[in-house]
């Protein structure tokens, strides 16, 4: 059983072949800036991504008939369980409107469901924990505004790929286990996972949370307020401020780590700051998911790109060296593996296969 699974991102689409639970080819696509500008919105790129996938597994000798399951990562629809979806007409609406903003992973299910269709024979389309999964409890909900809920949207994929591998390397159950996990990469996403289920978590796409390589994070409210006020900035460019050129590129100009590193081992002072400010911003909230958790920890874990930096993950487990539990690192991002494992056990029976539909919305049925 060959599987494809694709997952967009900002400027890039990852796309990858398995074979059953093996994988055999994985590519990553790049856009460059001047390829993007021709494209005004995410959902207009839709053509031109579609075509760079099929002209990739058609290079690596693969027939669109041996493909029985295509997998995207599930992008800003309504709030989801956590789970496998297999993608109807009501995710292609909801996705395509960018029900809850747009963002490049609302193409994923959109491309998986294009291409099974075009393959025809029986091809199905699915999403696995889509960026929207919910399992927030209430009180974490509740922002003070009361026309403002707090919604998790961030990196639930990998937070619950690398839960169950860290539980499996440890002989012990996702479900049995109190973790912090927090996924470093463009955007952050830090959670507290409270015997299986995310309880509470940071909005990591619409900017909340520690400040990231391209997010500003947590931002003074009325600050913001005027600037939006000032006339002088659209909203385009206040939101680009907040994502996508906020944080660490808005201060140095680069939104690779790896760059700040090298600055500062030049003696860059102001490098050295802002990775600082970056590694204690994320160890704050890595401390108040140990309130959700009431203490009961059991693992500490850095997870996304980022986490490749072996200073970088030294300073934040100096900063959260007073909590309870194990600290560990899963450096990158298992993220096509839970995509293609994920429609594989779907394909299998061994995972139940979810409708996108009100009985799986969360606060809706």
């Amino acid at each position: 059983m060959k599987i494809l699974a694709i997952n967009p991102g900002s400027t890039s689409t990852k796309i990858s072949v398995y074979e059953n639970d093996k994988q055999l080819f994985v590519e990553n696509i790049t856009l460059d800036d001047k390829m993007l500008e021709k494209y005004p919105t995410i959902i207009s790129q839709k053509e031109l991504r579609k075509n760079q996938i099929l002209n990739f597994v058609s290079e690596k000798g693969v027939s669109l008939s041996e493909i029985k399951a295509v997998v995207g990562r599930g992008g800003l629809v309504r709030h989801l369980t956590s789970g496998v979806y297999e993608i109807n007409e009501q995710y292609i609406y909801d996705a395509t409107i960018g029900l809850n903003g747009q963002h490049a992973s609302n193409l994923g299910g959109i491309l998986a469901f294009e291409i099974a269709d075009e393959i025809g024979n029986g091809t199905k389309a699915f999403t696995v924990d889509p960026v929207v999964v919910d399992e927030m409890m209430p009180m974490a909900k509740l922002s003070g505004v009361p026309e403002i809920t707090r919604l998790g949207s961030g990196h639930p994929l990998n937070h619950k790929a690398i839960a169950r591998k860290y539980a499996k390397d440890r002989l012990k159950k996702y479900e049995d286990l109190n973790l912090i996990i927090a996924h470093i990469g463009g955007g952050i996403t830090v959670a507290a996972h409270e015997k299986g289920k995310i309880i509470d978590q940071n909005a990591a796409l619409d900017g909340d949370g520690p400040f990231s390589p391209e997010r500003a994070g947590r931002v003074n409210p009325g600050a913001l307020i005027r600037m939006c006020f000032s006339g002088k900035y659209s909203e385009k460019e206040v939101y680009e401020k907040i994502v996508g050129k906020g944080g660490v590129y808005a201060y140095l100009g680069t939104k690779d780590m790896r760059d700040v590193v090298a600055m500062m081992q030049k003696g860059d002072g102001k490098a050295k700051l802002i990775f600082e400010a970056m590694c204690y911003n994320i160890s704050k909230d890595i401390a108040g998911c140990a309130v959700a958790l009431k203490g009961k920890i059991d693992g500490i874990i850095l997870t996304g790109g980022v986490s490749h930096g072996k200073m970088f993950c030294d300073q934040i487990q100096g900063l959260v060296s007073f909590l309870p539990g194990e600290f560990a690192v899963y450096a990158g991002e298992d993220e096509m593996e839970s995509l293609s494992i994920g429609a594989y056990d779907a394909m299998t029976g061994d995972r139940t296969i979810k409708v996108y539909g009100a009985e799986n919305f969360v606060g809706e049925k």
